[in-house]
């Protein structure tokens, strides 16, 4: 099987001659050691936009400046209802919001008219050339943006803090904004299930110590559902990306039409271990982040971690190791070998697990 044959087949729950290893193509510079992981079978996953997005209506400028080695990217958005705001800080690998949309409450007429000013199309051309081209070392994976309510705490509308805020003292703007990035998403729906796109992921990182259950499982939970809707009408798969803390919102998970739980991290880094998701979420494939902190540790120490995360999985149907998180950039290509030599010799000393009458 070739690495992506693998994944596909484990993302439909199917049986794999081993446990299929991605990382996220921004996480894996091309190098030797990148080419070394991808001819023992490592798949690289490429997340490509299926679809566009564009305001006629908000002219949208930008300011790049440096202060001595530190990037900055002020971007700005004039609406008749007010001009809007955000700065960022390019950190390489990664970038910083130093600054939301929403700084006083004048500003929700501003952002309500920027979302609803949205207009959305399908881009298949890129996304359908590059799977074309690949030779079966990538999958590729579309995204349908944020859940409507994440949007407004990590899609840039205010942050975390100013939700929480925002959240007890204007509740209703804020579900003004919620509302119309419900209608927002579902114009995206199908235009991701049409797509060439096998499967897509809806969001993520939520945290549930600030959202809680009830929040969830009301206005995050019916958005996963009617989404699943839209894209297994096509044959389509559907994950989110849940990487923090997920015991307090693992039973509402479990009943989400969901087909896919991806970048969960096992405990030590999270508060679920690798056996209790399992028994959790029975019926959804879970394609796991491999712990970071277990990047630090010697190579002998990360691949028994991963023999040993072999092992908690259970049956291996529908089962992934993938990066998710950013690697020690001193690290990296040791890591990600040793991890692969564990999968391989998991694959030895099993190999009843991984073969069929």
């Amino acid at each position: 099987m070739t690495p992506r044959e693998r994944v596909e087949q484990a993302l439909r729950g199917g049986h794999t001659d081993r446990v299929p290893f991605t990382i996220y193509e921004c996480m894996i510079p091309p190098c030797a050691a990148e080419r070394e992981l991808r001819n023992r079978g490592g798949c690289i996953v490429n997340r490509l936009p299926v679809f566009t997005t564009h305001r006629p209506n908000v002219k949208m400028t930008q300011h790049v400046y440096w202060e001595g080695e530190r990037k900055f990217t002020r971007t700005s958005y004039e609406t008749p209802c007010g001009t809007l705001s955000t700065l960022m800080e390019d950190g390489g690998f990664t970038a910083w919001r130093h600054e939301f949309l929403l700084k006083r409450p004048e500003d929700y007429a501003a952002i309500r008219f920027l979302l609803r000013d949205e207009v959305y199309a399908p881009a298949y051309a890129e996304f359908a050339r590059a799977q074309e081209a690949d030779r079966g070392d990538t999958i590729f994976r579309a995204n349908f943006g944020l859940e409507p309510m994440q949007e407004l705490i990590s899609g840039g509308v205010m942050g975390m803090q100013s939700y929480c805020e925002e959240w007890m003292e204007r509740r209703d703007e804020v579900l003004q904004l919620y509302e119309i990035l419900v209608e927002n998403r579902r114009k995206i729906y199908p235009l991701v299930a049409q797509s060439p796109a096998s499967h897509a992921n809806y969001g993520g990182n939520v945290t549930p110590e600030i959202i809680g259950r009830e929040n969830f499982e009301q206005y995050f939970v019916p958005h996963y559902n009617e989404a699943a809707e839209v894209m297994h009408r096509h044959g389509k798969l559907i994950g989110c990306h849940f990487d923090a803390n997920t015991r307090l919102l693992a039973k509402a998970i479990a009943g989400t039409a969901l087909d896919y739980i991806e970048a969960f991290t096992p405990a030590p880094d999270t508060d679920q271990t690798l056996a209790e998701a399992r028994a959790a979420w029975p019926n959804k494939v879970l394609w796991i982040n491999f712990p970071s902190s277990v990047h630090l540790r010697p190579d002998a120490a990360v691949e028994q971690v991963t023999c040993d995360l072999l092992e908690q999985a259970g049956a291996l149907d529908g089962f992934l190791i993938g990066i998710t998180e950013d690697m020690p950039p001193d690290r990296w290509p040791q890591s990600c070998r040793a991890i692969m030599a564990g999968i391989e010799r998991h694959a030895r000393e099993h190999p009843a697990r991984y073969t069929r009458d």
